[in-house]
């Protein structure tokens, strides 16, 4: 197999893109390294896609090496033919290799196995071949009696033989392929309760029966969950009459044989003791996999899509984390994250000191001056907030609030790297300072918490646990380095995610740090310890140093590209004053003025249309010449490429960082959603319409944070009047939406909502 291009042709890439993006890979270069500084080598893929391709090479990579392991051991065996080998050699999946080794593998004595020992193979043999029509069985096996062998009658004799031809046909790779699509394409998925009289959560289940191929993937997991709960008993439901008719229609060669009976037993024999489990095996396990690989892609995009949340930058903030009977933990924060004061009330149940509350608020303020209150959504939110939003209204306090997501903020305080970095507070200040810095900054946070307890997937603890870490990792990592971090702040936790750094040359960064005094100057990171050429390489575009020596420290440009950068400045007229101001506004103006366009520039005059209204000839005029200027510019920017002698789309890149140093993607996400009223559940009606943020997105629809404790449901037939494929393609986690209320269930605590108005 030419790796190079299967991939090519599955991604719809260019050979030459997927070659030079295999070298840089097998060099040792991450992911976020090659998408963002090695564009012009890959044809500018997306950090994404580059996961994608990396995961499915090494696919690929162990199918041909367990091609040549195969291939050995049979050959060490003597049984490898010439068409067995080139039936492994053009094997597209690791399930065909296994298949035809299948008779080949060591295994535990079977009763084939102890049929062959008995010398029964030769008899075996010659009931496939069916050229006996006159006689019958048992004369033909008389002379394979043999007491000594155990081989004590003519039944016995068959009986062998038979289970022989049995294991042969479970072992054939191309019935066995056969009959597992057969399977798949019409067999059913059938669950029943263990105890019908217990009342459950998968009480939708009990008694049904759905197509393999059409069970949607939450249904897979769900049901997996209940058999292992015991709660549901799972089998696949097939006829198998269909499969046996094509066994004895491939098998049975001479109908005339007097051996017709005795195959079509050991036909059904073969399909129902040997092939029918281990298919049903199969099946499960691919139906769990296809959902496992969906639900993983799920929890990515939320958790990105978390991560991505714009921060809240330079707000001093007032954290509580509810609570009952040990009361609600108060943070002040300032707008770097500082802690500045804590405090624990008790506005809830049992004490209900609303009075005392209010006095511990306002003295925070008067103090501190904060400009937002934060509440976590957990036990005694609901209580907490109503006191919170009515001492804002009594007071006319210039204050907003808003309830962020708590889950993983009990996991983090309570962890090891908490009680390092705030070794003299107890667990409930670091949580509430926790829920406090997510708002303030959520990527910089919530690195700090497992991915797995950030509470924005479906099923996560109970699919594959390294395929998810993997998937996780991943996303962190594009995220960290897709915004960058500031050298001279950034946590070790949040450091381990550049690329190039792991955690140990995080901590090193920051021993560094806290010897030396702050970085001024990229350059200085090879004086850390642990932090040799190639890891400068990777990590030093991704980190921020405001105020330094070098003006583009402060910038995603890379080092490697500083020369080339400062010629681009030089032709352009700019300074690195400009650059540390905020960047060079008019900079695509200067180059296409340095390089004019040949031929004059593109773009008509709107003249010639016939167009009614000034307004709309305005208009038309206004885009022509949007349209003209884009297409000088581009040919100004090849021309600049070409006299510098630098790619075009890393020549790009570095003019939008000049442009605007540090950019911030998050900027682009909806902002946070702020609130200063507040609701009851007992307050919900039918037909009540909202805006809530999205807290959760899943393969059959919406969670939405409407302003209760209980987010409610929109499910994925009331995301829109178009079809929708996945719930992913109409909301995200974080975007604000409107929505009505379909329905209220008061005593399970559900709302039904619906984004068609």
């Amino acid at each position: 197999m030419d790796i190079i291009k299967t991939l090519a042709s599955e991604f719809n890439l260019r050979t030459g893109n997927v070659e030079n993006t295999l070298e840089l890979i097998d060099a040792g270069n991450t992911i976020p390294f090659i998408a963002r500084y090695r564009k012009e080598a890959t044809g500018g893929m997306s950090d994404v896609t580059l996961r994608e391709l990396d995961e499915r090479l090494t696919y690929l990579r162990n199918l041909e090496e367990r091609k040549e392991e195969v291939t050995r051991l049979i050959e060490e065996q003597g049984k490898l033919t010439e068409d067995l080998r080139a039936q492994i050699e053009e094997a597209q999946v690791l399930q065909r290799v296994e298949d035809l080794y299948k008779p080949f593998r060591k295994k535990r004595a079977t009763r084939a196995s102890k049929a062959r020992e008995r010398g029964l193979e030769p008899l075996a043999a010659r009931i496939l071949q069916q050229e006996d029509v006159t006689g019958d069985p048992p004369a033909f096996a008389e002379g394979f009696v043999d007491p000594e062998k155990d081989v004590k009658t003519t039944e016995d004799a068959l009986q062998g033989a038979c289970d022989i031809i049995a294991e042969q046909l479970a072992e054939d790779a191309d019935r066995i392929a056969e009959i597992r699509e057969i399977t798949w394409d019409k067999g059913r998925i059938a669950t029943e309760a263990v105890d019908p009289e217990e009342k459950t959560v998968y009480d939708m289940y009990y008694g049904k029966m759905e197509p393999i191929s059409k069970m949607p993937n939450h249904r897979v997991l769900a049901v997996n969950r209940g058999e292992k709960e015991k709660k549901l008993k799972v089998k696949v439901d097939l006829e198998p009459e269909v499969i046996l008719q094509k066994l004895e229609r491939q098998v049975i060669t001479n109908p005339g044989s007097i051996y017709t009976g005795l195959l079509q037993d050991t036909i059904a024999d073969a399909y129902h003791r040997l092939m029918a489990p281990a298919v049903e095996r199969e099946m499960r396990n691919r139906l769990t996999e296809r959902a496992e690989a969906d639900a993983v892609k799920v929890f990515a995009k939320n958790t990105e899509n978390l991560l991505m949340t714009p921060p809240v930058k330079g707000k001093k903030v007032i954290s509580i984390d509810p609570g009952y009977r040990t009361g609600c933990k108060v943070a002040a924060l300032s707008g770097t994250g500082k802690l500045m004061a804590y405090a624990t009330v008790y506005p809830t149940k049992p004490r209900e000191d609303v009075a005392g509350t209010e006095k511990t608020l306002q003295k925070i303020i008067d103090k501190y001056g904060c400009d937002i209150i934060v509440i976590g959504n957990g036990t005694a939110s609901r209580e907490t907030e109503e006191v919170v939003a009515a001492f804002l209204r009594r007071t006319g306090q210039p204050i907003q609030y808003t309830i962020v997501n708590e889950a993983g903020a009990s996991v983090y305080s309570a962890s090891k790297l908490a009680a390092e970095e705030y070794p003299d507070l107890d667990v409930t200040t670091r949580g509430a300072m926790s829920l406090g810095r997510r708002l303030q900054d959520p990527l910089a946070e919530l690195v700090k918490i497992d991915p797995k307890h950030i509470g924005v997937g479906q099923y996560q603890h109970d699919i594959n646990q390294k395929m998810l870490d993997s998937a996780l990792t991943g996303v962190v990592e594009n995220c960290v380095n897709r915004v960058g971090v500031d050298l001279n702040t950034a946590s070790p936790s949040l450091l381990s995610y550049i690329a190039g750094i792991n955690s140990s040359i995080a901590k090193n960064i920051v021993a560094w740090r806290d010897e030396h005094g702050r970085f001024n100057s990229r350059r200085e990171l090879l004086k850390v310890s642990k932090l040799g050429p190639k890891a400068y390489e990777q990590c030093a575009g991704f980190l921020r140093i405001s105020g330094g020596k070098e003006p583009l420290d402060s910038t995603s440009v890379h080092p490697e590209s500083y020369e080339v950068t400062r010629k681009i400045m030089e032709k352009a007229g700019i300074t690195g004053e400009e650059i540390a101001a905020g960047g060079a506004a008019s900079l695509e103006d200067k180059i296409i003025a340095a390089y004019p366009a040949k031929g004059g520039s593109r773009g008509g005059s709107g003249r010639g249309k016939s167009l009614h209204g000034l307004d709309a000839l305005k208009a038309l005029n206004e885009s022509e010449q949007k349209k003209g200027r884009d297409a000088r510019l581009r040919d100004s920017i090849t021309a600049m490429a070409e006299d510098l002698g630098v790619g075009r789309m890393t020549l790009t890149d570095i003019i939008a960082e000049l442009k605007k140093p540090a950019r911030d993607p998050r900027e682009d996400a909806p902002p946070v959603v702020f609130r200063n009223d507040v609701r009851s559940f007992d307050d919900l009606q039918e037909g009540m319409e909202l805006e809530g943020t999205v807290r959760n997105v899943v393969d059959f629809g919406a969670f939405v944070d409407i302003g209760v404790k209980q987010d409610g449901l929109v499910h994925i037939s009331q995301m829109s009047r178009k079809y929708v494929s996945h719930p992913m393609d109409v909301a995200a986690v974080g975007d604000t939406v409107r929505v009505k209320i379909l329905s209220v269930d008061r005593e399970r605590q559900k709302i039904s909502l619906t984004m068609i108005l």
